[in-house]
């Protein structure tokens, strides 16, 4: 038990280490671990000239195409554009898509380890837009096998050693069926751990440093509450029985709010025109992961997340936030 209280200690001394007490963090020296389930975005842009003699639907002529990053590897590209160092671990298939997301990650310089599957097909969205609207979206996904997750576990505790802050990102789709062990492997060795959370089942998270729901998520779990009184009751209902240090809820509109021990931050929306709010959550979490990595504490981080939440939100489709956008100049980055 001393042991893990000395480790954590010295964790977080080097973390304050890195802080910079001007404007701009220095996020080139942190160094951050993504867990999650993985995904391409595709994105199909066309125009509707006439509705389908086959069946009323409108027929949709595609010139131009899109691929991004999706799911864990879009948060891992939010922290590798803030300028942190970023490790990336997740399961894809044996196919094209996994060809390109591999591609799409070198080009975001996120070193991405990503096991082969070959009996799943790598996680695909595909978003059929027509006059900056979405008409259609046709998901490909299949469950990883518990023998590559085994090994990714295995992974996992090697790469702890040399990050300060690891993300896990879960969408439900079968890459996180360890989180617990991992938690607990992060959390014994004194590395906070962030949690963006799926379905109603929380218990998995626990032990973790701060979990982010968004509102529905959080209504699913805690129910729907009557007033922001009854609100953070069960939020720190939420919290206690998690054993986290601290429990954001971002709340759209509204803004998000944090809640700690006897402690709550309220931090409302930046006055933005909203374009797309897909990915908003994977920025905020990466956001505060590198800023938390940097040596700030959860209120400067979650202030920091929402400026980049108000900033993404204002771009289409799953999209980054850099250092000059958030800060007004660019942060140091510390990279060689």
């Amino acid at each position: 038990m001393r042991a893990a209280t000395d480790r954590t200690t010295a964790i977080r001394r080097k973390n304050q280490a890195l802080a910079n007490p001007a404007a701009e963090p220095r996020f080139g020296r942190v160094r951050v671990l993504v867990v999650g389930d993985v995904m391409l975005d595709r994105y199909w842009f066309g125009e509707v000239g006439r509705i389908s003699p086959e069946a009323p639907v409108p027929v949709v002529k595609i010139d131009r195409m899109q691929e991004r990053p999706g799911g864990a590897a879009n948060v891992a590209r939010n922290a590798a554009a803030l300028g942190a160092r970023v490790d990336l671990l997740s399961v894809v298939g044996r196919d094209e898509a996994a060809g390109k997301l591999r591609k799409l990650l070198r080009k975001d310089r996120v070193s991405a380890q990503l096991y082969e599957d070959a009996s799943i097909d790598t996680t695909v969205k595909l978003r059929v837009i027509a006059r900056s609207q979405q008409l259609l979206r046709v998901d490909f996904e299949t469950p990883p096998s518990h023998e590559v997750l085994a090994s990714k576990l295995r992974d996992f505790e090697r790469m702890l050693k040399r990050v300060h802050v690891v993300v896990l990102s879960d969408y439900g789709k079968g890459g996180l069926t360890h989180i617990a062990a991992m938690i607990r492997l992060a959390r014994r060795a004194g590395i906070p751990v962030l949690v963006d959370p799926k379905g109603d089942d929380y218990a998995r998270y626990r032990g973790a440093t701060l979990v982010t729901p968004n509102r529905s998520e959080f209504r699913e779990v805690a129910g729907r509450w009557k007033n922001e009184a009854d609100l953070t009751r069960r939020a720190e209902a939420l919290r206690q029985e998690l054993k986290a240090e601290a429990l954001l809820i971002t709340r759209s509109e509204e803004g998000m709010t944090l809640y700690q021990r006897g402690k709550r931050l309220h931090v409302p929306a930046q006055a933005r025109e909203v374009f797309d709010v897909s990915g908003a959550g994977d920025t905020v979490i990466a956001t505060v992961a590198v800023m938390l990595g940097s040596g700030a504490d959860f209120a400067q981080a979650v202030e920091t997340a929402n400026r980049a939440a108000g900033i993404v939100v204002g771009k289409f489709g799953t999209a980054v936030v850099h250092p000059a956008e958030l800060f007004g100049g660019s942060a140091e980055t510390g990279r060689k």
